[in-house]
């Protein structure tokens, strides 16, 4: 990975979203990297048609200050001129000029069709062009990366600048809703997305939305009497307010587009703005991923795009993944909506089918005489409430009736347990903090008492949001139940805390919303700073001992160094650090950022390493300390804690319900089995149940972290970004993945599709 190598790389951008920058610095710092000569064209295909200076080498330097940045420093334009094969030919000569033969490309799906066929057709362009650098340029490689708000490119689950948008839609969403419910009033609301309801459809789910409008399922004839039932059924029920979101790419089963008199998002809304943490990391991912799909490339390798499936970077051949795009437009065309939604991927298909259990209903007139229980447990964060709404909400659906209860399990002991309705957690996915309150007691100390209340309340099921404790408390419930039978009943803890360090998920609810507000203090916090001399900022933040705040903050803010608990750093490795920040400010650097998680070493505290810092940067850069507490876990939740709570709570509901079933037993229900009490996860590519008790073995119950954790992986692209000269392990290669595969083919238009 340190060895230089003889090849070009050229980076252009047809199209602005947020996010884009952080695309932009993680190609060219890991190109650099590489020892791979990097270029900037200026204003996308028309850059590269014209040439000139807009085609100009890309420095370390000049990426310093872009991570912030909305939009893309490098410019972009559509070009009507590359769309022609002569204009094709300027653009080949323009590259062979200066020998680049590989080509990063972040775009939509017409940027990305362009570059490809720019790359089909690249031998007959060189053989137009009778010049010696195009013998030495014999093929071209492309690598794309999807850079759009609309979320409408096949074989990702987010492309770039998508979270940004939401995070811009529903802060105005929550503003209009304030308005709407003071004054009891309805509110209609446009997004963009074009032709795919994605923003729409997630925005319906993160503010509760009555109803959404989006092209891939158009509602059925006579939804204008559908719809006005619904708002009355709400009204009648003591709702105040009551918002419909509209995708502009609207229609009836008819064709024909559904118009309303709308408040319509601007594009410029939706499109610019700070960009959110969510996309300077999967910018930044998705940048270097981009980088060694060019190194691995051959002549024979086909075009690709890097990917998000769940948590994971994949690539994909890019020609498949425009196919199953349009495949989508064609079987909206043919009125085969299910298969719509399908292709658009299963993240989409996830938050669609979120979306009718919990809006287009009936509440049930017969119960199912099931009791279930919602309790939260830990350190309260934001998403909580969203989890418990989705939850009760599905419960009521299923029939059950649901109990809240307050201040966790000392709640669950002292019997702080009632009744808990529809109406009573309306307006409840905006809210940040517990609502229904929440302690770090564990119950080991009151079993008997919990027991007692169990059979009292006639609890049949238990839904535990939290943190490790509710993690640990599950656990002790379950062992429990050797010597207290109320307590084989089936239970599901979602995992809810800042601190992501519940084993059995990849991610917690809280996290995203932790993540963003360190994130924008990061940035604040070196604004403050500007037009001063230099300076170096250590932060302390939140976690225990888990070091993924301090990790993926430190990627979205471009930091310099993250410590953590899980790598262990001594007075060697502080020493290097601090020797490299005197080394950067000695140049144009006037910024210095270092993250320290509040556990990450007992001796080698913030205020030893500010000391540290302050006292070897002498006459060089001072240094100002913050330790961010508290603060990280207040505030609204982010539109994907909001979306990520809401299916948590849903899914673990109708999980239950099953479980109920299998546990019945002689009139009463009996679960003592393993499998009858889980961590609902997020593992790699998708939502998992996991028995409590085996990940016991997984877990480091002392420093209540999980044993092994995937976002390690990801140091070394921070250490990199930061300019550090380390081996990168290259022995994990992702390999090129087939999106057509994946699902069972459908036949649309003659072909076979995903």
């Amino acid at each position: 990975g340190n060895q230089p190598c003889d090849w070009n790389m050229k980076l252009t951008l047809i199209l602005s979203v947020s996010g884009m920058n952080a695309a932009v610095r993680a190609t060219v710092r890991v190109g650099l990297y590489t020892g791979a000569k990097v270029f900037f064209v200026h204003e996308g295909y028309q850059g590269l048609v014209d040439g000139g200076d807009n085609i100009r080498p890309a420095t370390w330097e000049s990426v310093s200050m872009m991570l912030q940045l909305g939009g893309t420093v490098i410019g972009s334009a559509r070009c009507k001129d590359f769309q022609t094969r002569e204009g094709r030919l300027k653009a080949a000569l323009n590259l062979v000029k200066r020998g680049i033969t590989n080509l990063c490309v972040i775009g939509g799906d017409g940027s990305l069709t362009g570059a490809n066929q720019f790359r089909t057709e690249w031998s007959g362009l060189l053989g137009e062009l009778i010049t010696e650098e195009a013998k030495c340029a014999s093929h071209l490689n492309i690598v794309g990366m999807v850079g759009s708000i609309d979320n409408d490119f096949c074989g990702t689950d987010m492309t770039i600048g998508t979270d940004s948008a939401l995070h811009r839609i529903v802060e105005v969403v929550d503003s209009i809703t304030t308005t709407a419910q003071s004054h009891q009033r309805a509110f209609i609301l446009e997004v963009m997305g074009r032709h795919c309801g994605y923003l729409a459809l997630v925005t319906a789910l993160s503010c509760g939305a009555d109803w959404v409008f989006i092209p891939e399922m158009p509602p059925d004839d006579g939804w204008e009497d559908h719809l006005c039932r619904r708002l009355m059924e709400t009204r009648n029920r003591g709702s105040r307010l009551n918002v419909i979101i509209v995708a502009e790419g609207a229609m009836g089963r008819d064709g024909k587009p559904i118009t309303l008199n709308v408040l319509l998002f601007c594009s410029c809304l939706c499109r610019g703005g700070t960009p959110s943490a969510f996309d300077r990391i999967l910018g930044s991912r998705m940048g270097v991923e981009a980088v060694m799909a060019l190194l691995e490339a051959t002549p024979d390798t086909p075009a690709c795009v890097v990917s998000l499936s769940g948590n994971q970077a994949v690539r994909l051949p890019l020609m498949e993944c425009v196919q199953v795009t349009k495949d989508v437009t064609i079987a909206m065309k043919e009125g085969k909506y299910d298969e719509a939604v399908k292709l658009r991927g299963k993240s989409f298909e996830n938050n669609w089918n979120t979306y009718k259990l919990l809006a287009h209903v009936h509440l049930p007139e017969t119960k199912s005489n099931i009791n279930v229980a919602v309790l939260n447990v830990g350190a309260p964060c934001a998403g909580m409430n969203a989890a418990v709404r989705a939850a009760v909400r599905i419960g009521i659906i299923q029939g059950h009736s649901m109990l809240a209860v307050h201040d966790g399990f000392e709640g669950l002991a002292q019997g702080k347990i009632e009744s808990i309705t529809w109406n009573s957690v309306g307006g409840w996915t905006g809210k940040g903090g517990s609502v229904l309150g929440t302690k770090r007691t564990l119950p080991a100390k009151h079993i008997e008492e919990i027991s007692l209340n169990i059979a009292k309340y006639n609890i049949h099921a238990l839904v535990i949001i939290g943190g490790f404790e509710a993690f640990s408390g599950g656990l002790e419930l379950v062992h429990a139940r050797q010597k207290y039978e109320e307590l084989c009943i089936p239970l599901v803890v979602i995992p809810a805390t800042v601190s992501n360090n519940v084993p059995g998920s990849d991610f917690s609810i809280g996290a995203d919303t932790a993540l963003n507000t360190i994130t924008s203090t990061c940035d604040r916090i070196k604004q403050s700073a500007a037009g001063t001399k230099r300076r170096v900022f250590i932060i302390e933040t939140m976690g225990g001992y888990c070091g993924y705040l301090a990790t993926m903050s430190g990627l979205a803010a471009g930091a310099d160094a993250a410590y953590i608990f899980e790598e262990k750093f001594n007075i060697r490795d502080l020493e290097v650090n601090v020797e490299h920040l005197v080394e950067k400010m000695k140049t144009t650097v006037k910024r210095g950022l270092i993250l320290r998680n509040e556990n990450s070493n007992a001796n080698y505290t913030t205020d030893f390493i500010f000391n540290l810092y302050s006292e070897e940067g002498k006459g060089i850069f001072d240094c100002r300390k913050n330790v961010l507490g508290h603060m990280q876990q207040g505030g609204t939740p982010t539109p994907f804690d909001r979306n990520f709570a809401t299916k948590m709570g849903a899914k673990s509901v109708l999980w239950l319900t099953e479980k109920l079933k299998e546990c019945y037993r002689h009139g009463r229900i009996f679960a003592n089995s393993q499998d009858s009490a889980c961590v609902l996860g997020m593992r790699k590519r998708g939502l998992m149940f996991q028995p409590l008790t085996e990940l016991k073995e997984q877990t480091d119950f002392e420093h209540r972290i999980p044993r092994t954790a995937w976002w390690l992986k990801l140091r070394p692209i921070l250490k990199i970004l930061a300019k550090y000269k380390i081996n990168l392990d290259t022995s994990e290669h992702t390999h090129m993945e087939h999106i057509i595969s994946k699902r069972t083919p459908v036949t649309l238009s003659g072909k076979m599709k995903e």
